[in-house]
């Protein structure tokens, strides 16, 4: 979730809080930030979610009053350092590995040699 950014034009803070408009009865919908983004939904950062204003004649639903800015989470923490320090990791030599066939008969790709004297 922490992925997910505020729907307002040119905000790049992270999304908070989750935003739904009732058309039927003429509500807005401010909720705690959904698991999946929705189609018909928006997403906003802490700052967007608690000044938000309806249209004149709506009715302004908070579901909750607290919204914060989640922030990365422990897991996306440990993903970054573990991609780092494979980045920087030297690159393994690759060892030879012990060939199947004999010496005398050395592959190339998928075709292989074949003596006449066999």
């Amino acid at each position: 979730m922490a992925s997910r950014q505020c729907s307002k034009t040119a905000c790049t803070r992270p999304a908070a809080a989750t935003l739904t408009y009732v058309y039927a009865d003429s509500t807005v919908v401010v909720g705690q930030l959904s698991a999946t983004a929705e189609p018909h939904s928006y997403d906003l950062c802490a700052e967007h979610a608690s000044r938000l204003t309806a249209p004149r004649g709506w009715d302004v639903v908070h579901i909750q009053q607290d919204f914060v800015d989640p922030g990365p989470s422990s897991d996306d923490l440990d993903a970054l350092a573990r991609a780092v320090r494979e980045a920087g990791a030297p690159v393994r030599a690759r060892q030879p590995q012990a060939s199947a066939q004999p010496p005398s008969e050395p592959r190339r790709g998928h075709l292989r040699v074949v003596s006449s004297e066999a």
